[in-house]
């Protein structure tokens, strides 16, 4: 299958699921009229807020102020826990002691809802943009962690033992062999990641730093400003499919040059 088709067969799903949310989005306000106009708004709300409202420009440069500070932050955690969780995966491919001994700690760490770790998290690293970076490394860090060990695993053995035949290190079996066999679960757990640190990011600003997104979100409800807290929502969900998409098309074009097969959503 060729690059562009192969973008075009990722591509398509995600206009499909953004075409079906706004029908759903209006179908519910229909379905549920005691929700009421004041609160509950439609796409053409929206749109006449971000765009044709006189007051749209201010509007669109408060959200997207906010929007600068949350991708920031969520860019900053996205890295880190991939980056962790690159290097740990490594680790425990390679020393399986490791693995059987930590693997069971991040497991039990995965299960602990963010919203309790946010504490401890505050206390440690403070109530600014590190803290929230850290929040949303620990979202995009274990289940990247979990695809990624999977997909080294799944390396060739009979190109190990080549490796190894020729005076190789384990080192240089999981350089040439075990990582390019994963790059669809390393493109994978990105995919996934992407949207988790922007989750991971509002849920810090929330809790931990009071700017960006997640406590603009927070401050527009007792506000009553609707229309604020409805376009923000939007703007995230937006950017986030936007994110997912970019790292998938550029999954596509890394795997169409290595030939290799895409792992499944």
């Amino acid at each position: 299958m060729t690059a562009a088709r192969r973008i075009a067969v990722f591509l398509f799903p995600l206009l499909t699921s953004l075409l079906l949310i706004l029908v759903l989005w209006e179908l519910f306000l229909r379905v549920f009229p005691q929700v009421g106009p004041r609160v509950g708004k439609s796409p053409g709300d929206i749109w006449r807020y971000l765009v044709t409202a006189p007051g749209a420009p201010a509007a669109r440069s408060a959200i997207l102020d906010d929007l600068m500070i949350t991708l920031r932050d969520a860019a900053i955690g996205f890295g880190l826990g991939m980056g962790a969780a690159l290097v740990i995966a490594a680790l425990f491919v390679s020393v399986t002691a490791l693995e059987q001994t930590f693997m069971p700690v991040a497991m039990l760490l995965r299960s602990v809802p963010l919203v309790a770790l946010a504490p401890i998290i505050v206390l440690v690293f403070g109530r600014g943009s590190g803290g929230v970076a850290v929040m949303a490394a620990i979202v995009v860090l274990f289940p990247a962690l979990v695809m990624i060990v999977t997909g080294l695993r799944g390396a060739p053995r009979q190109a190990l033992d080549v490796v190894a035949a020729y005076g190789g290190s384990r080192w240089t079996g999981l350089r040439m062999v075990a990582l390019p066999a994963a790059l669809p679960s390393v493109f994978a757990a990105a995919r996934i990641s992407v949207p988790g640190a922007l989750i991971g990011a509002l849920i810090g600003e929330w809790l931990g730093s009071g700017t960006g997104l997640g406590a603009s979100l927070i401050r527009a409800i007792p506000t009553f400003q609707y229309n604020k807290l409805w376009a923000s929502i939007v703007i995230v969900t937006l950017v986030s499919v936007a994110l997912y998409a970019i790292v998938g098309v550029v999954e596509n074009l890394v795997l169409a040059r290595f030939g290799a097969p895409r792992e499944p959503d």
